[in-house]
Formats: C-alpha cells, structure tokens, sequence
C-alpha cells in the first residue's frame, strides 16, 4: 500500500447501516452509506433494495419499509457493484456486528462477492472509548447517541449510518487515538472479567467483542444449547434463560426461522416481538447467521 493509500485511510472513513425485511440477515432492504473526510460528513449514499423476501410485521413495525416500498427497486447484486468504489479498502465502520454480518449473507445469497475494506464496530469503539458510561444502559446506537448529544431519525439506513459515523469521530476526538489505531484498541483488553460454564446461563467477558449484547436461544438448534451457549459466551455476550427487558438478541433455530409466517413462533419469540413493538432495542435473528456473526468476531 502506497504511503498516499495509507494518509487517505488515515483521514476517511464510511459507516455503513442495513435494514432487513425479515430475520433473515440477508434480506436487506435499505442500505445507507456516509462518507467521512476530515471529520466532516462528505458524501452519503442511500437505496431501497427489493429482497426478494417476505416482510415480517415485526420488521416493518421498526423501519417502515414493506413490500409495497421496494416495489421497483433494484436487487442487493445491482446495489453491490453500485456501492463497491465507496467502500473498496477503506474503513469501513457499522455499530454492532449486524451490520457487517448481513453484507457477508447477501452477498453469499447473490454470489456478488465481498467486498475488500477494514470493518471498524463502533459498539466496540464505544465500550474503549468510554467504558463506565454506557454498561447500565445498553451500547446500543440509540442509547450511545442520546449520551452523546447525537441528533438522528433512527431506523433509517442513511441515519443510522450518519450516526455511527459521528459516534466515531467523537471517539476519536475525546480519546486522541486517532483512526486506524482504533483497530489495536479494539483488540485489546477493557479491564478483564470471566465467563462461567455451569448452565446455560452464562456472563461473558466484558472486553469480548459482542460485550453488551445479552442473548436468548430458543428452538432447535443445531449444537447442544449449553455449547451455543459458550460460543456465545466467548464473544462477550451475556447468555439468559428467558427473555425480560434487559434481552438485545434472541437467536432462533434455523428450522423456527423458515415457520416465521405461520403460527409456530415459541413463547420466547412472541415474548421478545412483544418487546420490540414497546420499542425495547432488540434483534431476532437466526442461528446459522448468529454463528457467522460469532466466526466474524475471529475467536
């Protein structure tokens, strides 16, 4: 990489934001993408994408986006190669390990191919950057914001993406450590914790990777729970029983997940559906995704 490669990485960045139709992480319906350049907003990019998926009520109930939306729009294979010269080896910054995760799922599902960057989680960023001020609340983009006097319409792509972006910079502004430094951080231990391996309920450490994420599994699953359990223990996440306000992820078995549009949805499920519709910061996805999100985090 030429040093003119190396100032322009050092001084940009993008942030990205998905919206789904469904719990499918593949089936993205919204892409939003800012621009950063010298800590300033630059260039934004935002599309409605048809997914050529159902829409789940409880989806649609978050973003707004239905069938009737995306009617026209184009598909993840047009919006990929629309969107690879503003993301191609740059740094690419998403909050949370959705983001991210659902690009590899559409284009594994559209065989477009992934596409060359340096993801940057800004959660992660957040749990460095200001590590005693968010744990009670929560680390997610909503709760971050509101701390930091952040102004977004969130549930939009290109808002949450703008957000994201500012989340960032700020870190970057009240740590000092400037941009590409921020992926040894993020790597690097917050202040220790461990992890118990005597039921299915498990504390995560808190400098794992998904530190702040508390996951809930319900159906069949594919592994024993207590070893999904464990794999989701060794990324940071705090593993609960049932779901209760305090749940960020329910993980469904794969096989519930093809059910979704029928009546089949267990306790759980309606219970964390109930959740979100009361405006509770939760996400319902499935387990071949959540382990995927898990193999991204590279433990």
């Amino acid at each position: 990489m030429s040093d003119g490669d190396l100032q322009r990485l050092a001084s940009e960045f993008v942030a990205i934001d998905v919206e789904t139709a469904n719990a499918d992480l593949a089936s993205i319906c919204q892409v939003g993408i800012a621009v950063f350049r010298g800590g300033c907003l630059a260039e934004t990019f935002c599309t409605l994408i048809d997914p050529g998926d159902y829409f789940d009520p409880v989806n649609v109930s978050i973003h707004g986006i239905d069938a009737g939306r995306v009617r026209g729009a184009p598909r993840w294979a047009e919006v990929s190669e629309q969107i690879r010269p503003l993301l191609a080896e740059r740094v690419v910054a998403h909050h949370t390990a959705f983001d991210r995760a659902a690009f590899r799922r559409a284009a594994e599902t559209c065989g477009t191919g992934e596409i060359s960057c340096r993801w940057l989680d800004t959660a992660r960023v957040v749990r460095r950057a200001w590590p005693a001020q968010f744990g009670a609340r929560g680390y997610g983009l909503g709760n971050v914001t509101k701390e930091l006097g952040i102004e977004f319409r969130h549930h939009d792509a290109l808002e949450d993406a703008r957000a994201a972006g500012e989340v960032l910079l700020r870190a970057i502004q009240d740590t000092g450590i400037e941009l590409l430094a921020w992926f040894q951080r993020v790597e690097q231990s917050i202040h220790g914790g461990s992890s118990g391996r005597d039921s299915i309920v498990r504390d995560g450490p808190d400098d794992g990777p998904l530190h702040g994420e508390v996951v809930v599994f319900t159906g069949r699953l594919s592994i024993p729970r207590a070893e999904a359990a464990d794999l989701a223990a060794a990324v940071g996440c705090d593993v609960a029983a049932g779901v209760t306000k305090d749940t960020t992820l329910l993980v469904v078995g794969d096989q519930d997940i093809l059910r979704l549009s029928g009546e089949a949805k267990s306790s759980k499920h309606r219970k964390a559906e109930a959740l979100i519709l009361r405006g509770q910061q939760l996400r319902i996805v499935g387990e071949s995704d959540f382990r995927r999100i898990v193999a991204l985090q590279g433990i």
